[in-house]
């Protein structure tokens, strides 16, 4: 049961990642808990390319249209806590500002849980520089020698990783299944919101169906018809098996 005092932030290497990967887990804390959400670039360089193919185009006019997705998605996954970094995609870089800028927003939110990239994501390196910011910003912010005013230490949270793209070719083993089946229509209809990407939507409601049956076949709960899958960075902790 998902305690309505819990905190979950989630950080998005680009625009759409938080929907494809995690859009049904999203949307369940967002139903029972509090939910912030960090979108890191709008995906304009890299992850943009039907977008690209109008004659004219323009970043400025990509970064609007990404945005207009990105808040019709968070939307239909009942977010209301976003804000946009706008750091340059296709690569991502990571500057001391920035660690500082994600250090205080961690410690800001003071989250149980931080749900982003795993620490690999095949052809996408985006993604990797993503995971490691996010683990690294996670760990300073509990560091009481890591001053800064009007910032005071965080508890450590728990961290999950997305489920990449290419799950096989990235070593990915799903560690952790989430039943999405009460929030998958919430999830289908985010996806939907992004047109600059029309092509993974088949492929993530494929993904979601066989990570239900996974649920069912790993729980004996045959209720459970879609699902997600993540990655731990730390393991369990805890008095009993659950």
């Amino acid at each position: 049961m998902i305690d309505k005092n819990e905190n979950l932030l989630v950080v998005s290497a680009h625009a759409a990642d938080f929907v494809w990967r995690g859009g049904g887990t999203i949307a369940k804390y967002a139903k029972y808990a509090n939910v912030s959400l960090v979108i890191l670039s709008y995906g304009a360089r890299g992850e943009s390319n039907d977008l690209w193919k109008k004659e004219g185009q323009t970043l400025e006019n990509v970064k609007s249209i990404r945005r207009k997705e990105i808040e019709a998605a968070a939307e239909c996954l009942g977010v209301k806590d976003i804000e946009f970094w706008d750091y340059d995609d296709y690569h991502m870089t990571i500057t001391p500002e920035r660690m500082d800028q994600l250090v205080k927003k961690i410690r800001k939110v003071r989250p149980n849980i931080i749900l982003s990239h795993g620490p690999r994501d095949a052809f996408n390196p985006d993604h990797e520089t993503v995971s490691k910011f996010v683990f690294d910003a996670s760990v300073l912010s509990t560091s009481n020698g890591v001053r800064i005013d009007g910032y005071p230490t965080a508890k450590q949270a728990k961290l999950f990783g997305f489920e990449p793209h290419q799950s096989e070719i990235s070593d990915f083993k799903p560690e952790v299944i989430i039943d999405i089946t009460e929030t998958y229509e919430q999830k289908a209809a985010a996806m939907n919101c992004f047109q600059a990407q029309q092509h993974l939507i088949h492929y993530y409601s494929a993904k979601a169906e066989l990570r239900g049956n996974h649920a069912r076949r790993c729980s004996g709960n045959h209720e459970y018809k879609y699902a997600e899958a993540f990655m731990r960075f730390f393991p369990y902790v805890g008095g009993e098996f659950i």
